[in-house]
């Protein structure tokens, strides 16, 4: 290996270009609420990882709306982003992003990308997580992990959307691996745990008992809602009449899954549902945020 070569691949020379690159990536945020109003009081951050300042859309007590910015756009090989934000008693956060992630095609050595996200609201706190969609490209590998820990009466309303792969460019998802897994705790108990491959090669993915070769999917939860039997019925009248998406309780945690081919389905259903949801989770019409209309 020549001297340059070898300068390359020397960590102290900054990022690396073998197998063993790493190109981390963090945020740390912190919600508290202060004279009357949610405040972010604390913003550290690591690499392209940004957020706006905060907005009061809904008025100055309530809601602390803030977007997550990645100015990359998407993950490459190598790429470690992790996302936190810790909400205390009493503040109530609005977090999202102003545009897709992308998960790009794994480079030639097939290195990986990781991203996790931790999300913690103390009892008497609210938090909206409310992404919008990742597009994951043909030949993406990485993992993805969301762990989200409430406490006592915490509320906690988001979602996940995935998008398989570009068929408007016929460009299909048909190689490369992520993993997806999600923890939700209260109090330390665990309520909802998942783990899922997304492997195009394997049978599950186009299988009906699995997959069924859908390219799109979503995931939304709600906890701390006072009758969760009777949101299910009220989403159940409202939302499109359809066998693509579903919605049950389980201890205490409202989830709603989508499985079908189309972003805007997807997207329009996880909105329709927030907007009915949260009115019965904090007593607050939905405030859309700005940014999803640019």
């Amino acid at each position: 290996m020549t001297a340059c070569a070898t300068a390359l691949h020397s960590p102290r020379f900054g990022h690396r270009f073998d197998r063993e690159r790493h190109w981390a990536a963090a945020l740390n945020l912190t919600f508290a609420y202060r004279s009357g109003a949610t405040r972010l009081v604390h913003a550290r951050h690591q690499g392209p990882l940004r957020v706006q300042r905060p907005f009061y859309p809904e008025g100055r007590d309530r809601a602390c709306h803030v977007y997550v910015l990645h100015p990359p756009g998407g993950l490459v090989s190598g790429d470690a982003l992790t996302i936190s934000a810790h909400v205390e008693n009493g503040a109530h956060a609005l977090l999202t992003t102003p545009a897709a992630n992308k998960l790009y095609k794994a480079d030639s050595q097939g290195v990986a990308w990781t991203q996790q996200t931790r999300l913690s609201v103390e009892d008497g706190a609210t938090l909206e997580w409310l992404p919008q969609e990742t597009i994951a490209f043909d030949g993406s590998r990485g993992q993805q992990r969301t762990q989200i820990d409430l406490h006592g009466s915490a509320r906690c309303l988001g979602w996940e959307v995935m998008a398989l792969g570009r068929p408007a460019s016929d460009l299909p998802y048909v190689s490369g691996r992520i993993e997806q897994h999600f923890r939700l705790t209260l109090d330390g108990k665990p309520l909802w745990l998942e783990r899922q491959p997304l492997d195009p090669t394997h049978p599950r993915f186009t299988g009906r008992w699995g997959q069924g070769g859908a390219t799109v999917q979503a995931t939304l939860w709600a906890v701390g809602l006072a009758d969760a039997p009777a949101a299910i019925e009220a989403l159940r009248e409202v939302l499109p009449d359809n066998p693509r998406w579903a919605v049950t309780v389980r201890h205490g945690v409202l989830l709603l899954r989508y499985l079908g081919n189309s972003r805007n389905e997807a997207w329009g259903l996880c909105e329709q549902a927030w907007q009915l949801l949260r009115p019965r989770l904090i007593e607050r019409e939905a405030h859309t945020p700005r940014i999803w209309l640019t």
